[in-house]
Formats: C-alpha cells, structure tokens, sequence
C-alpha cells in the first residue's frame, strides 16, 4: 500500500480512539490499530528479507 493511505488508516482509528473513549468502547478501535500496525510491520520484514 501507498503510505498515505497507511497514514489516513492510523489517523481513523486513532479519531475513532479518540471518540470512543468516552463510551469505554476505544479497545475496541486500539486492537485494530495493534492488528494493523502488526500486519504492516510483517509485510515489511518479509520484503526486508526477500531483499538481502
């Protein structure tokens, strides 16, 4: 992916974060965040390691 949609995928669940926060609902958005940025983060050691 293009990384300003990785930047507008963040800021979303962080606004959502942010909102839900108060209905005690923001863990919710917060294991999206988690899930997502661990997805990320294993694609890019993939393409790290299929590069060395």
């Amino acid at each position: 992916m293009k990384k300003p949609i990785h930047m507008m995928v963040i800021i979303i669940l962080l606004l959502l974060t942010i909102f839900l926060y108060n209905r005690r609902l923001a863990s919710i958005p917060l294991i999206l965040l988690s899930f997502y940025l661990f997805s990320l983060a294993g694609v890019k050691l993939s393409l790290f390691k299929k590069n060395k």
